[in-house]
């Protein structure tokens, strides 16, 4: 485990996306773990403007999304395709047949689930996953609960994370109650697993991640098992 003290939000972003450049420089072919919410933007920021620059060639990058809103099409602006696309994807020189995130519109959800492991067992598993982390130390959509979830799998969303991603929409009544998940194993099995923590409201539940037992009550405590974790945190170390 390799712990990062950053010392602002922007340098938390900057010394993350010199972890992702670094895999895409060294590696073009890279299948490269995304995920949404407030903590990576910063990232994707810098990334976009080191290939402004002509630093960074996205075209033989392939992503595979964390998750995705259960209900919601991916043209929803608070679906995380239409957050990729936004943030990401747009605006840089990626094949966009080569992103992928999960459907959130799927009639059959478990078949959904089953055709998204497929895809990353295609793509020969991911080399490099950037997660945030959960209040609740839920990583992707893994809630806490009684038992680590392998597979991409829907979960129902606990009460911590529909109030925390209240602020994306008009009401927390429009918040969806479920999502499409990939699961620990498929998160586990990254070659390389970058975890970005921002502020001191995550200070505890970091620390519990961290340092404390692995249990499923605290999904992110698993990554302690992992070869190769990198933490960027700022105010929570």
């Amino acid at each position: 485990m390799k712990l990062l003290k950053a010392d602002s939000p922007q340098d938390m972003s900057r010394k993350a996306a010199n972890i992702i450049s670094a895999q895409i420089i060294l590696h073009p072919h890279s299948v490269l773990g995304l995920a949404t919410g407030s903590s990576p933007i910063g990232t994707y920021d810098q990334l976009v403007e080191w290939y402004q620059k002509g630093d960074l060639d996205f075209s033989e990058v392939t992503t595979v999304n964390l998750d995705e809103y259960c209900g919601l099409d991916g043209s929803h602006e608070q679906s995380y395709r239409y957050f990729m696309n936004q943030h990401l994807f747009n605006r840089v020189n990626i094949n966009m047949k080569q992103t992928h995130v999960p459907n959130g519109k799927a009639e059959d959800v478990a078949a959904e689930c089953r055709r998204y492991d497929s895809l990353i067992a295609s793509l020969g598993g991911i080399d490099l996953q950037l997660l945030g982390l959960g209040h609740n130390g839920h990583i992707g959509f893994n809630e806490p609960s009684g038992a680590f979830e392998k597979t991409t799998h829907c979960v129902a969303l606990g009460e911590s994370t529909i109030q925390a991603n209240a602020r994306f929409f008009d009401s927390i009544d429009e918040v969806p109650r479920k999502a499409i998940t990939m699961g620990i194993k498929s998160i586990m099995q990254a070659k390389k697993i970058l975890l970005i923590v921002n502020g001191e409201d995550k200070r505890d539940i970091l620390h519990q991640s961290l340092f404390g037992p692995v249990t499923p009550n605290v999904p992110a405590s698993i990554l302690q098992l992992h070869p190769d974790l990198t933490v960027v945190a700022c105010n929570a170390l």
